[in-house]
């Protein structure tokens, strides 16, 4: 079979099968695995510049979207002369990707007439389904059932550690300017890590929170986690942000207790690694094991 993944983390369930052999073609932004996706075609593009602040990133996607323009391209000639079987994109979210329309219309003019697949996940079991769905398409089903009984092999381990401590009340900061309160999946991966997000909401979008929500709702830990970013991404543009006034009354900030994570390797990607930033975030939740050098976030404030 011949796959062109126009996600990331549908790039990851593919690899995560077996089938990376079976890739011709990626988006511009799966990275992952890194030895996988070097030298396979890239077929898409972004309207919105590198480089650019989250505000910047906001303000843009915000006036493309205003104009009717798209955030993203797909390169449509590279894309026929691959010649794919099963193309795979998604619904789920506006500003994260092609839409699914126009991938659709692409795959009708496309000489193979590839089979779309189309994810969907608002949650962490719709993750879990969406691996069943790649599976299935692509005659695996035994390997991605595999699969999922493993990864929840690994959170039923998770949860019986982490049932035996208190839940703090944590905030998970998915957008930095403005700010946005988590939503899809990432407030599964905070209750299944062992805490309590005070703000986000699961198997929702994420939204727009001010300052002040994020103060009264006195979060004890609070998780730097910006959509799309790396740790030492978001951990750059966070040192550049001026602090709301009553800052220092919050008590995660009394506690030390705020943290950046590499939210785009095991949180924003709807893939098998939100099982690998559960377990990372259990560990720090409950501030255990920071000797065993496997913590993947870091204290930054």
């Amino acid at each position: 079979m011949r796959i062109a993944s126009l996600l990331p983390s549908a790039t990851e369930i593919v690899c995560a099968l077996g089938l990376a052999d079976q890739l011709v073609g990626v988006s511009h932004e799966c990275d992952y695995p890194a030895d996988v996706v070097a030298g396979v075609p890239i077929l898409t593009r972004s309207a919105v510049p590198a480089g650019l602040s989250s505000a910047e990133v906001d303000a843009t996607v915000s006036d493309l979207l205003r104009r009717g323009e798209s955030l993203y391209m797909v390169e449509e000639e590279t894309l026929a002369a691959l010649n794919p079987d099963l193309l795979i994109t998604q619904e789920l979210c506006d500003v994260c990707a092609v839409s699914y329309d126009e991938v659709c219309c692409i795959a009708q003019r496309l000489p193979s007439q590839p089979k779309v697949v189309s994810l969907t996940p608002p949650d962490l079991n719709g993750i879990f389904a969406d691996i069943a769905t790649i599976a299935a398409a692509t005659g695996v089903l035994e390997r991605g059932q595999a699969l999922i009984a493993e990864l929840h092999a690994r959170l039923d381990r998770v949860a019986a550690q982490v049932n035996k401590h208190p839940r703090p009340r944590v905030f998970l900061l998915e957008w930095l300017d403005p700010p946005f309160a988590a939503g899809h999946w990432a407030p599964e991966m905070v209750a299944l890590a062992g805490g309590q997000e005070v703000l986000g909401k699961a198997g929702e979008k994420s939204f727009r929170v001010t300052w002040e929500q994020v103060i009264d709702a006195a979060p004890e830990v609070i998780l730097i986690a910006p959509c799309g970013y790396s740790q030492a991404a978001a951990e750059r543009e966070w040192a550049t942000l001026p602090k709301p006034a009553g800052w220092e009354t919050i008590p995660a900030v009394q506690q030390g207790r705020v943290h950046a994570l590499d939210a785009n390797s095991y949180c924003s990607r709807p893939a098998p690694r939100v099982v690998d930033g559960i377990e990372q975030l259990a560990v720090r939740l409950h501030q255990r094991g920071e000797e065993q050098g496997t913590i993947n976030v870091q204290q930054i404030a």
